[in-house]
């Protein structure tokens, strides 16, 4: 049964006031910029963590929308589209109630800053609880018919783990963090990452190694086939700008 957006229209509940940092993924065979991540920040530089704790259950809806709307509006102020990458912008999908009447005031944005909507790529993080997962196939499939890119975030961290692709195939995976920290020491985690790039590969993903912060993180990576990269070791997130990275 689809769910019934209860007035998708902007409703009255306390949200804390938000901004962005933008950080690069790297296509490190293209040698280019893949897509920017917009991560909430608040008004004044505070961390996500920050912002975060102010949201409840409540605002979460609003939370969602005026999360999607911002980061259109300082992607377009900053001339993110010109660079040829993708605006990634993260979402929770438990606050997605029809996944097209949810993208109103999305689609609202874009038109009103002439942001193109082939530049969005929404990520949902798979650590997040999720109340239904049939919900989020039906919002990953729609979003994929809009002609969205679709990724999952910190993937390996959360609750569905590869059961999640057996159902349905997002256009881009990131790994979570902890399969990439100090992988070159680990054999196990090596295996791991060879066969998601396998994985990926016959099911036609883009697998990002995020978090990345070290040389010898980064070879052991690409010694395992992985071409798309963000972390530390190329940029940090830069308030309110685009960082220029460095490639290695």
């Amino acid at each position: 049964m689809n769910r019934v957006c209860p007035g998708c229209e902007a409703r009255e509940a306390f949200l804390p006031a938000i901004a962005f940092a933008f950080q690069p993924i790297l296509d490190l065979e293209a040698k280019r910029i893949f897509a920017f991540e917009a991560l909430v920040r608040g008004a004044g530089g505070e961390g996500a963590g920050t912002v975060l704790a102010a949201v409840t259950p409540e605002s979460r809806y609003s939370f969602d929308q005026a999360c999607r709307t911002t980061a259109i509006v300082e992607a377009a102020r900053l001339g993110l589209a010109e660079t040829g990458a993708l605006l990634s912008i993260n979402f929770l999908p438990n606050a997605v109630y029809e996944p097209r009447n949810c993208l109103r005031a999305t689609l609202s944005a874009a038109e009103r800053t002439r942001f193109p909507l082939a530049s969005l790529m929404f990520e949902v993080t798979e650590g997040e609880r999720l109340d239904d997962p049939a919900h989020l196939r039906r919002v990953v499939e729609a979003y994929q018919e809009m002609g969205f890119t679709v990724a999952i975030d910190d993937f390996g961290a959360g609750h569905s783990g590869l059961s999640l692709l057996a159902d349905f195939q997002p256009d881009v995976i990131k790994l979570d963090m902890g399969l990439v920290r100090d992988i070159e020491a680990s054999r196990p985690r090596r295996v791991i990452v060879e066969g998601m790039v396998r994985i990926c590969a016959e099911l036609g993903i883009r697998l990002v190694a995020e978090g990345v912060e070290t040389r010898a993180e980064y070879d052991a990576l690409r010694g395992c086939g992985v071409s798309l990269f963000q972390g530390y070791l190329f940029a940090r997130p830069e308030f309110r700008a685009l960082p220029v990275p460095a490639y290695v």
